[in-house]
């Protein structure tokens, strides 16, 4: 048997040996696919394999490989990194002085509260990926179902309070209760997602009447001040008044107490002198004549004492203040 004889190919037109061209393509598809079967995953991310479009395993941060020329497909996911959705407005950069669009979009902000008044609302959603499976592959695009299902939520909140409500006093409530139904939503929907936080941004009036909506909100902000002011008066003068009524109360209790008490005394010393007058009436009378002679004496000036026999008193008397008598 005759050994085979070895196929030599012809050179190509340029003069290039066609084996040469061929360790040269093979050279390439090595490369390529040394290229192509090798991925790194960012520390914050975790990469989702997809082998011909079916999902395979997930890759953990790091140097991985896996099949190339296009069998597997490598999706990231960032899972340890806070994402956020901005609704009724977009952030043009985010520095020390944060720059916004000044487009308006009222497809987002423009809403109708629970008494038919119009308002515009801006908010921000800030979640986290806890499952990257069911974020990619249990709803289709993911991002857009949250911001449906976060507009869904957030107008049916705000549909059920009063415009004042929305503008003023009630914001925190709604930021709370939105956050709430939403993730109830997304957990219903498996999307893989945790509402961390949802925050009111600017909330107003339509641009039309916001004039007019300031005005009264301006008079609401002077009635509540002079309300506040008539309560500060109050608070002042009342327990003033009320201070001054029981100090004068206490007074009159105190000088109705020593009236009492006197008459007491006076009641009790009377029966005291009653007593012993009974017992010796002369004695006692005596006795009470000269305490009020001498009660009453010192208050008269000057005192003269004359006989009852004495006669021609006048030349005696010093009626002269000075001394000298008169004529």
């Amino acid at each position: 048997m005759k050994p085979p004889k070895h196929i030599v190919l012809p050179p190509l037109p340029s003069g290039i040996p066609i084996g040469a061209v061929l360790a040269g393509v093979i050279a390439v598809v090595l490369v390529a696919a040394v290229i192509s079967s090798v991925f790194t995953v960012k520390t914050e991310d975790v990469g989702l394999v997809l082998r011909f479009g079916k999902y395979s395993s997930t890759a953990e941060p790091g140097l991985h490989f896996k099949w190339p020329f296009g069998i597997d497909q490598v999706v990231d996911v960032p899972i340890r990194r806070q994402l956020k959705q901005e609704f009724g407005f977009r952030t043009q950069q985010a520095s020390i002085r944060t720059q916004y669009d000044a487009r308006e979009l009222p497809d987002e902000s423009l809403m109708v509260t629970g008494d038919r008044n119009a308002a515009v609302v801006e908010w921000i959603v800030q979640y986290r990926i806890e499952n990257p499976t069911d974020f990619m592959f249990e709803v289709r695009s993911p991002q857009e179902s949250l911001r449906d299902a976060t507009e869904s939520v957030m107008r049916a909140v705000v549909g059920d309070r009063t415009v004042d409500e929305v503008l003023t006093f009630g914001r925190q409530e709604i930021e709370a209760n939105s956050q709430v139904k939403l993730q109830e939503l997304v957990d219903k929907y498996k999307m893989g997602i945790n509402i961390e936080q949802l925050v009111l941004q600017d909330v107003n009036p339509p641009e039309p009447v916001r004039a007019s909506f300031n005005e009264v909100n301006e008079a609401q902000q002077e009635r509540e001040k002079m309300i506040n002011d008539a309560q500060k008066d109050y608070n002042t003068v009342v327990p003033r008044a009320r201070g001054e009524a029981d100090q004068r109360i206490s007074e009159a209790e105190g000088y109705a107490t020593q009236r009492v008490n006197e008459a007491e005394g006076d009641a009790g010393r009377f029966s005291a002198v009653l007593a012993e007058y009974i017992k010796a009436p002369e004695v006692t009378k005596r006795r009470i004549y000269l305490e009020t002679l001498a009660e009453i004496i010192p208050r008269l000036g000057n005192k003269y004492i004359l006989d009852a026999d004495a006669q021609q008193i006048l030349p005696l008397l010093q009626l002269d203040s000075k001394g000298k008598g008169n004529p």
